[in-house]
């Protein structure tokens, strides 16, 4: 095992590293947390912990708005440009006002994903500028 990463519970592994590779992939693991962590029986689709949270009044958008600010603190450490970062802020916005509105919030949070939309804003970015950096998905 390398010096970059830590090992965590279940054999899962999450890089410490600042390159490219290392990044994205906190991201990643980030993105699948909040947005997709498990599948609700009978529809087959993915909801993560950002919905969930959002289930609590006002405090879960507040913290599910702090959790997504995550991937954009990593943006900005990788140096993406402002306008960049300015829209994936407008989407975490964006899903914490209309998250905060009372039953209909939490609807809109089951299907605004703003943490997968700003992960695929980084990715083009890494994808353009650290084509190293890329993943063969399956």
């Amino acid at each position: 095992m390398t010096e970059s990463r830590r090992p965590r519970p279940m054999g899962v592994s999450i890089p410490a590293g600042t390159d490219p590779a290392s990044v994205r992939q906190r991201l990643e693991a980030m993105e699948m947390v909040l947005e997709r962590s498990f599948v609700i029986p009978g529809i087959n689709r993915p909801v993560g912990l950002d919905a969930i949270i959002g289930l609590i009044p006002v405090l879960g958008d507040i913290v599910g708005a702090a959790m997504g600010s995550y991937l954009l603190w990593e943006a900005r450490n990788l140096g993406m440009p402002k306008w960049k970062l300015w829209r994936m802020g407008g989407n975490i916005a964006f899903d914490t006002a209309l998250g905060a509105i009372p039953l209909a919030g939490d609807l809109f949070d089951f299907f605004f994903r703003s943490n997968t939309r700003n992960l695929r804003i980084v990715k083009r970015h890494l994808d353009k500028h650290h084509p190293a950096s890329q993943v063969i998905e399956q």
